[in-house]
């Protein structure tokens, strides 16, 4: 099968052929029939993250967020079979500890992050193995196409997770979301959904208009007007403000622009520049008792719950789509992301 290999950071991948998969006794292979690319796979073909012990390594097959059919199945499966068509969450959980159990698997210390680590081949391939399938593996509603699917796999999983299990978003809270990337816009249309209303901040054009046509109902220039002191003007400062792109300047504006017992949900992950570590305002935040919390994915056992809402609120995921690609086209556009020349979610549909 054709498969896209991290040979070199910061170059161009590998595209060739290599073995198809097996599932193992308890695993699945699925043939993908769409995967999303995202700022998370730019980090990984960058080497980012050896601060943080994280870093991908060479040899790695890229692709974190496919969907597409089951077309083998290990010998203990039972609740997956052949000729599903299926999501699969980039955080696998081992599907029998306590974190699985109680539906965090998402941070199950035995689990694997797909397409990030040997023992989890990505899926910018023709095929993709998923262990402990019956656990990870999410049928998909029949109103959902694997293209729009490939959205959910990462950015928009973890918008509303972030969203609703980390900051507790409620109906009519302000809602701040500070960069438009993927992950940024899925957290303007779900917070939208979710009843809150939404300030978008972003220097691209494209990307504000795009998260106003998603239901930002102010969207922020950060190059023209600083988005603490709006923000601040027009809500007297946000319930909930996300870091969707991982910059001190964001991280730090996100933090500012809250009203007293705000939440701020840290997305973004840090680059070079940063190295995983940002300076933040500990003494304001411990005087208006703001809050800092992470958030990385989302449970495999968390995504009834968002195909409910997005069946309840006749929502597209697909509406944050912009391009489709060939799996020849994946370094020129991880290069683009680089320079901040990607709009909205792109996914692979050829391989």
């Amino acid at each position: 099968m054709r498969a896209a290999i991290l040979r070199e950071y910061g170059e161009p991948l590998d595209i060739r052929d290599v073995s198809a998969p097996d599932p193992g006794p308890d695993g699945a292979v699925v043939a993908v029939e769409a995967c999303g690319l995202c700022r998370s796979d730019w980090h990984a073909w960058q080497g980012h993250g050896e601060w943080n012990d994280d870093r991908v390594p060479r040899g790695q097959i890229l692709g974190h967020e496919p969907a597409g059919k089951v077309v083998a199945v290990g010998d203990t499966v039972e609740r997956i079979d052949e000729g599903d068509t299926v999501v699969v969450p980039f955080s696998l959980g081992d599907g029998t500890c306590h974190r699985c159990r109680s539906g965090q698997g998402n941070i199950c210390q035995d689990g694997f992050a797909l397409g990030f680590e040997p023992d989890a081949p990505g899926a910018f391939a023709e095929q993709v193995a998923v262990p402990a399938a019956d656990y990870n593996l999410v049928h998909l509603p029949d109103s959902l196409s694997p293209r729009a699917a490939a959205v959910l796999g990462c950015r928009y999983m973890t918008a509303y997770h972030a969203l609703t299990e980390r900051a507790e978003l409620a109906g009519g809270d302000w809602l701040a979301v500070h960069g438009c990337g993927g992950v940024g816009l899925s957290a303007v249309q779900l917070g939208s959904a979710l009843g809150a209303r939404v300030l978008a901040v972003d220097p691209n054009e494209s990307a504000r208009e795009r998260a106003q046509a998603l239901g930002a109902q102010t969207t922020i220039d950060p190059s023209v007007r600083d988005p603490v002191e709006t923000i601040r003007e027009q809500t007297g400062g946000a319930d909930v403000s996300v870091d969707a792109l991982g910059l001190a300047e964001t991280c730090q504006n996100s933090l500012r622009c809250l009203r007293p017992r705000g939440t701020h949900v840290q997305v973004g992950l840090t680059t070079d520049d940063e190295r995983g570590r940002i300076s933040l305002p500990t003494d304001w935040m411990t005087r208006w008792e703001i809050t800092f919390v992470g958030s990385r994915g989302m449970s495999p056992t968390g995504y009834g719950a968002l195909f409910d809402l997005l069946d309840a609120r006749n929502i597209d995921p697909g509406a944050l789509l912009d391009r489709e690609l060939s799996l020849d086209e994946v370094s020129d556009r991880l290069a683009a992301m680089g320079t901040y020349e990607t709009t909205g979610v792109e996914v692979i549909t050829s391989f």
